[in-house]
């Protein structure tokens, strides 16, 4: 009976992403929330214009409502991390929403301009860094081979609600004022907490799944046991709340995961991140007045960024298809070094761009590169850490993200004033990010060489090293399916046993062997051959 029934009612393979399925609504809410979060902060410099006259305070004043809420977005990284890991993403979701929409409503009833940073800045700022970290976890725990495509995706959020929000922005203050239009936007904002809702946490549908066909196997199993049956259910829910009760404290201890920088990976990509994160957004920010100094109109020099937003929004989704191929994802990292390079030696080629030809052509290849740039920075993350890590990873990676956004664009605005000449500061900015895209191909290199010579040591003995409470909870479900199914048929031939007076002492006698030593010696290293394995797999497939 044991392997025809085991094989119809066995127990699910451990959890893996769906790569589809409701996978394709959580990227609709992440491409949303990643077009919030980008793009918010510059359609507000809209209203700039109407808050100076009101408040009576300058250009800079109100240059740092974005400035705020971009570095609430970065700094509480690892804020948003632990509240994950407590919590799971949707409640912080949906916390996050109505805190964003919460503040661009109270921003509508401001009186100056410091209640403007509290309310639009900070409270905003802070609803919208609580969507756009989680929107990133979960788009990373439902797909796996079609990761890089989900994630350019959903980065192209960013510069299509860039060109839906700015002329949205001037509609609603030319009909409502900035008042009127403070608050639609709030309303709008609240569309976060829908996307919120609709992370639906993958492991909990498949728990409930793999409780189900549990119970069912064992209800197959021990149904000719007959008043056993009950007891060997009641002992397996007791063994299960027992685990549950052992895992539990585990989850809570670590809230902020600080062993992630023991991976050489990830400190070799955080160090790169900072470095490119000094002069990436440099260009873009003083594009539109090196544009005018060179004698452009008006219009035609805003017309420039245009063109960068229109060439993003199909280079990002173009570049995930690209790292999605299969000879080309083992190398993700080297294609977003190529990436970075490509970006940084388009900057220090446009720095003598003197005619608007050229300035159009800088601006069609800008787009390309910061489009792949944007596509694969979080998948880049991802292949490094993992999925289970990624919430600590992330937070982590921003704050430091947030440093280097405070450095760059500001001292390239002080270097600009001092020397009159922005030819300088797009060679130092290409520079920035031409020197980070070396870092990253050289010192990954170098990496993955030292860990190939490394890897046989951790085959010999799986279980080293910390594993997840999930990898841990997979080896006990199969460690539990394996022994039952050994154990299933002595104790059904032990029953039919006591039916047949004839071979009741040949019975007790398999039953006491088996109290003994169990099966024999060779079936004994055959079982603990294949549990090695099964758990070698499960951290293969974590890794």
């Amino acid at each position: 009976m044991g392997r025809a029934d085991s094989e119809e009612g066995q127990l699910p393979a451990p959890v893996k992403p769906p790569d589809g399925g409701w996978g394709w609504i959580v990227l609709l809410g992440c491409f949303v929330i990643t077009g919030f979060s980008y793009a918010f902060p510059k359609a507000v410099s809209v209203y700039f214009k109407e808050l100076m006259k009101d408040f009576h305070v300058g250009y800079s004043d109100t240059a740092w409502i974005s400035s705020i809420m971009l570095a609430m977005l970065y700094g509480t990284g690892p804020v948003c991390s632990i509240m994950v890991n407590q919590f799971g993403c949707r409640p912080v979701m949906l916390i996050g929403g109505l805190l964003a929409s919460a503040g661009m409503i109270l921003a509508s009833f401001t009186t100056n301009i410091i209640e403007l940073y509290l309310t639009a800045g900070v409270l905003t700022g802070l609803g919208m860094a609580l969507n756009f970290q989680p929107s990133l976890i979960m788009l990373g725990t439902y797909f796996d081979k079609r990761r890089p495509l989900a994630n350019g995706l959903a980065a192209a959020g960013s510069p299509v609600f860039l060109s839906c929000l700015s002329p949205l922005g001037q509609v609603l203050l030319e009909k409502f004022g900035w008042r009127g239009g403070f608050l639609i936007m709030g309303g709008l904002l609240l569309n976060c907490c829908t996307c919120g809702a609709v992370m639906r946490p993958l492991d909990m549908g498949m728990k409930r799944k793999t409780e189900k066909a549990q119970d069912k196997y064992e209800a197959k199993e021990m149904l000719p046991i007959g008043g056993k049956s009950d007891e060997g259910i009641s002992t397996t829910d007791k063994n299960k709340k027992g685990k549950k009760a052992k895992k539990k404290p585990k989850k809570g201890k670590k809230l902020l995961d600080f062993s992630i920088f023991s991976n050489r990976g990830f400190i070799i990509y955080t160090i790169s991140k900072f470095i490119l994160v000094l002069g990436l957004f440099v260009p873009p920010i003083l594009l539109v007045n090196y544009a005018k100094d060179t004698g452009v109109p008006d219009t035609e020099a805003a017309f420039l960024l245009s063109i960068i937003g229109f060439i993003d929004i199909f280079a990002r989704p173009a570049c995930g298809m690209v790292a999605g191929l299969k000879w080309v994802r083992p190398h993700v990292a080297y294609l977003f070094s190529f990436s970075m390079l490509f970006n940084g030696l388009t900057d220090i080629c446009s720095a003598r761009a003197s005619n608007y030809t050229g300035l159009v052509i800088f601006c069609v290849f800008f787009g390309i590169s910061y489009g792949m740039v944007g596509a694969l920075q979080f998948e880049v993350l991802m292949a490094i850490v993992g999925s289970q890590k990624f919430s600590s990873a992330i937070g982590l990676v921003l704050l430091i993200e947030a440093v280097a956004v405070l450095i760059g664009p500001p001292s390239a605005g002080r270097l600009v004033d001092a020397l009159k000449n922005y030819e300088v500061i797009f060679y130092l900015a290409g520079s920035e990010v031409v020197l980070s895209a070396l870092f990253l191909a050289m010192a990954t290199y170098c990496c993955l060489k030292r860990g190939k010579k490394k890897e046989p040591p951790p085959e010999k003995n799986p279980s080293a090293g910390g594993g997840s409470d999930t990898e841990e909870a997979e080896s006990d479900v199969q460690e539990a399916e394996e022994h039952s199914s050994d154990n299933h048929q002595p104790a059904h031939s032990t029953d039919n046993a006591m039916v047949a007076a004839s071979e009741e002492a040949n019975h007790v006698a398999e039953d006491q062997s088996g109290e003994g030593g169990g099966c024999p010696k060779g079936d004994g290293e055959v079982l603990a051959r294949d549990g090695s394995n099964a758990d070698q797999m499960v951290e293969r497939d974590s890794f």
